[in-house]
């Protein structure tokens, strides 16, 4: 029941979001064309802001981050706080409310990386997408479900029912290596490092005797 009742909330925030969205590229193709805009032409921003295109899978970052991929930026778009607690490895913190800041721009307007923001879910990520989107910055992406995903995906992939494909034991399996890479731990490898502790021989080490002197002579 309270599954039910989050997934609503969440689809009404990105509903609402998607909305945002749309009316916001809208209200910038219906502006009086002599106002000088910024950025992107709002046509091309509308069309980018349909497009599911600019969404990359919580297993496609962890395959980058482990294969050291030095293609991509992670831009963690949450709190201080939030970031603190937790974040991607090598993300950089640049709250959403400070994006905009001159500090952050070579960050973000450079063609030499993909810049992947993500947040919780898609809400934050996707406003940040959408701002450095408006101003042309090129190559941006969003993590699809932010770290709530990554949790459920990657560092706690539940494990399929033995009638599934083939192919969701496959991605399991991946995803829980990839979790183990993360620093996660299953008990059924605690079991295997006790069983090769126990089974491990003990090392003989011989310790030689010191000989005694000889007695000394005299009067």
């Amino acid at each position: 029941m309270v599954k039910k009742k989050v997934a609503k909330v969440l689809s009404f925030r990105y509903k609402i979001l998607a909305l945002i969205f749309i009316v916001l590229a809208g209200g910038l193709v219906l502006l009086p064309k002599h106002q000088k805009q910024e950025g992107i032409k709002a046509e091309q921003l509308l069309s980018n802001v349909i497009s599911p295109e600019r969404y990359v899978s919580t297993d496609q970052i962890a395959h980058k981050i482990i294969n050291q991929d030095p293609s991509f930026i992670l831009i963690d778009v949450r709190d201080s706080i939030s970031y603190n607690n937790y974040s991607l490895p090598n993300a950089i913190n640049i709250p959403l409310k400070k994006l905009l800041d001159k500090d952050f721009e070579a960050y973000l307007n450079q063609n030499q990386f993909d810049v992947i923001f993500y947040s919780n879910d898609n809400f934050y990520a996707d406003q940040a997408w959408v701002l450095c989107n408006r101003l042309g910055y090129k190559n941006l992406r969003v993590l699809k479900g932010g770290m709530n995903r990554w949790f459920t995906t990657i560092i706690n992939p539940v494990k399929p029912n033995d009638d599934v494909a083939a192919e969701e034991f496959e991605l399991y399996s991946t995803r829980k290596a990839a979790s183990m890479f993360f620093g996660v731990v299953y008990p059924d490898q605690v079991a295997e490092q006790s069983d090769m502790q126990i089974a491990a021989p003990k090392k003989v080490i011989t310790v030689q005797k010191k000989k005694k002197r000889a007695a000394e002579g005299g009067c």
